[in-house]
């Protein structure tokens, strides 16, 4: 038998969003725009919540975990997309690809167990108001939010193992602007059906079992709302859940559609999945800041003391 002589993969290069040659200047700014309104929100919120002592709560210390998350998720596609979008070189060392694979799914799947414990909060404080303070008491916050980084990080190293225990030889275009499993298997030069069913069903299994869980948690907050005989109260219990519904739509909407299509659209794919890398992390501090009236009320407070300090130099 002869053997083949194949090159060893050292680095990949990024063939960025499909069907979108000459449009790099365009997307370049409409992306650099979204990346620093994503970092200046979530960091407004994480201040916000970390500053003022009314916010010290279950609720908002998830939404503090939630900003953490928005700005890691969106930093770990972004910059190199930008870089390459700027007319820089479009190649990633291997190990560059190792880390923006783990990073993202990390994030990405410690985000859906976050969204799952803010659901369960939301239960627990509407369903049980008397004993919300008791059951979501400092330790348990502690644990789940532990549990959520714990999670997210086992998930993702399955992952990463699967994918890059797999020999890569020429050729070395990945044909999506960054690292994800479906574009980097399909370099691979050996038999990719094990990792490829296995990743498949690791992402959709989870994401269906968080999702069903937030169904169930919702499910008995409606139960509990519709049985609020006044109208200020099924409103104001509502709202205390609108904007974590919302934001909720926004993440699984795009994970449903990416990975759920039986022929998938590579622009399609795209364009699904940077609105979910950028435009959701950057819509949630707005989503939890204009409908919740304790964060806009720190926001004011915080923006008056600065313009009291700046009066007084």
């Amino acid at each position: 038998m002869k053997m083949k002589n194949y090159t060893v993969v050292t680095e990949f290069i990024l063939l960025g969003i499909p069907e979108t040659e000459g449009l790099e200047t365009v997307l370049f700014v409409l992306f650099f725009s979204l990346y620093v309104c994503t970092l200046s929100g979530n960091v407004l919120i994480l201040t916000v919540i970390i500053s003022s002592s009314r916010l010290h709560t279950p609720m908002y210390f998830f939404l503090g975990n939630l900003s953490v998350f928005d700005m890691g998720f969106s930093s770990v596609t972004s910059p190199k997309m930008l870089f390459y979008l700027s007319g820089q070189t479009a190649a990633i060392s291997f190990q560059g690809c190792v880390t923006q694979l783990f990073f993202y799914h990390f994030l990405g799947c410690t985000e859906a167990f976050l969204y799952t414990v803010m659901a369960y909060d939301r239960f627990v404080a509407i369903c049980q108001p008397l004993r919300y303070t008791v059951i979501m008491n400092h330790k348990l916050c502690s644990i789940l939010a532990t549990s959520t980084w714990m999670c997210g990080c086992v998930h993702s190293t399955v992952l990463t193992s699967l994918t890059f225990q797999l020999p890569y030889c020429d050729p070395n275009q990945v044909g999506y602007y960054f690292c994800d499993i479906p574009a980097v298997l399909s370099l691979a030069c050996a038999d990719t059906s094990l990792a490829q069913w296995i990743s498949f069903t690791n992402v959709g299994l989870l994401s269906l079992i968080c999702f069903f869980l937030i169904l169930i948690s919702y499910t008995r907050i409606g139960i509990s709302i519709s049985k609020i005989r006044s109208t200020e109260g099924r409103r104001r219990a509502f709202s205390t859940c609108s904007a974590h519904l919302t934001a909720i739509l926004c993440v699984y909407g795009p994970i449903i559609i990416i990975y759920l299509q039986p022929t998938p659209s590579p622009l399609l794919g795209s364009v699904v999945q940077i609105l979910n890398n950028l435009v959701t992390p950057m819509l949630n501090p707005l989503i939890y800041s204009l409908r919740n009236k304790d964060v806009k009320f720190a926001l004011y407070k915080m923006f008056y003391k600065m313009g009291l300090s700046i009066e007084n130099e």
